[in-house]
């Protein structure tokens, strides 16, 4: 249930986001490294966010078209967990999610950089974006229905995604949705996010990660990315 409110609160919340234009690019970063603690983060030795803690997110932030060096450190100390160079170019959104085990653990700490697409849907519809960044899962099959509609006789509309994959844009009609995500090649359900509410021109990124600590219960992060 904690879960399910979780993702109602998230898809709830209109991004009210302005997108990237003129000679600015935008970028967000995601924490979903299960083991990781809370984390700051600089960009070119400036810090930019602090203390952005386990399946949390910031809003994009606007930079000018260029090359960075953006430095993931343990909050509260001078300890880099990771450095990532980064291009921006302009009137480009980026989506950073930092995944995988920094404890040593396997598959290991790393940062997956997506270039977002947050233009309107196609007819006033709705565009989803899948991320599988749960370490601890296997790869998965993707199902959308309407709610509590069984699975049986259906086809998954994302099949095999392994971990560190990231879906294009799926554009659907404005309705009623159930997701659920399964071990793929089964029907045997890991993730349910109960009844999804959407409406015109939303864009969503919905990501998969490990409980605290890594492995399951595996939850979703619904990200607020247009409307």
């Amino acid at each position: 249930m904690k879960r399910v409110l979780l993702i109602l609160a998230a898809l709830s919340v209109s991004a009210g986001l302005v997108l990237a234009q003129g000679t600015n690019g935008r970028i967000r970063v995601i924490h979903a490294s299960p083991d990781a603690p809370a984390v700051d983060i600089y960009v070119n030795g400036g810090k930019v966010l602090e203390k952005l803690p386990f399946r949390e997110y910031s809003e994009y932030l606007s930079l000018p078209a260029a090359s960075y060096s953006i430095d993931i450190k343990v909050a509260g100390t001078d300890t880099t967990v990771k450095t990532v160079p980064v291009t921006v170019a302009a009137g480009k959104d980026y989506s950073a999610i930092a995944a995988g085990y920094a404890g040593g653990g396997s598959p290991g700490f790393d940062v997956m950089l997506l270039e977002d697409d947050n233009s309107l849907p196609n007819n006033n519809g709705v565009k989803l974006r899948v991320v599988h960044a749960a370490p601890g899962a296997p790869a998965v099959d993707v199902y959308a229905t309407s709610p509590f509609e069984t699975l049986m006789g259906k086809t998954p509309v994302l099949s095999g995604v392994p971990f560190k994959a990231a879906s294009g844009y799926l554009q659907v009609p404005t309705g009623m949705y159930q997701a659920r995500v399964a071990v793929a090649g089964t029907q045997t359900v890991a993730i349910d996010s109960g009844r999804l509410v959407t409406w015109n021109n939303m864009v969503r990124t919905i990501i998969a990660v490990d409980a605290t600590g890594g492995g399951g219960p595996f939850q979703l992060l619904v990200l607020p990315d247009r409307n």
